[in-house]
């Protein structure tokens, strides 16, 4: 399935509608799109786990730690995950810390999301930099230490120009509209 035609699909069957008020929006239908197309996954570390959708619904599925690294502080590393995938061309695999890491842990995705394009087919890796100024943080193997999501991308035709459009932001930005 195309990354357009997803896109359309999920804005025909899946989006949402006002109910009410501008403010009040519910939505249609549970929102769920599957791809006609599989991510094919090749362990590269007989010990890999492969990735699963803990629950029905949930939009990220989670990604273990293939072996044991201790992470020092300010320290930022890659995580293996033994994993290499294809994922379909027109997505991408998104990559997250876990809630529950991020609550627990001083654990941060430093490129948060990290994306994994359809291109790509070397090993999965999760980078992510211990925020704890004194303590080492130990990954252990077999630990759900991240999530990915498979999300459609959008490319764009890039044109020079010599002056862009007027537009009522204009160039403010980096709080322009406001501290509250």
């Amino acid at each position: 399935m195309s990354t357009i035609r997803v896109l359309e699909e999920i804005v025909t069957n899946y989006g949402a509608g006002l109910n009410g008020s501008e403010s009040n929006y519910t939505m249609k239908k549970p929102v769920s799109v599957s791809l006609d197309q599989k991510v094919l996954v090749k362990k590269l570390h007989p010990d890999a786990i492969i990735p699963s959708y803990a629950k029905p619904g949930d939009a990220g599925f989670d990604l273990f730690a293939v072996e044991d690294l201790v992470v020092m502080p300010g320290q930022t590393a890659i995580i293996k995950t033994g994993l290499a995938v294809a994922i379909p061309e027109g997505f991408e695999m998104q990559i997250r810390m876990r809630s529950g890491a991020s609550l627990k842990t001083p654990l941060i995705v430093a490129n948060a999301p990290g994306t994994v394009d359809s291109g790509y087919r070397g090993e999965v890796g999760i980078i992510v930099r211990n925020t704890h100024s004194t303590l080492p943080y130990t990954v252990h193997k077999g630990g759900r230490i991240a999530q990915g999501v498979i999300a459609p991308v959008v490319t764009a035709e890039f044109t020079e120009v010599d002056e862009l459009p007027d537009s009522e932001r204009g160039a403010g930005g980096f709080g322009s509209t406001g501290s509250n």
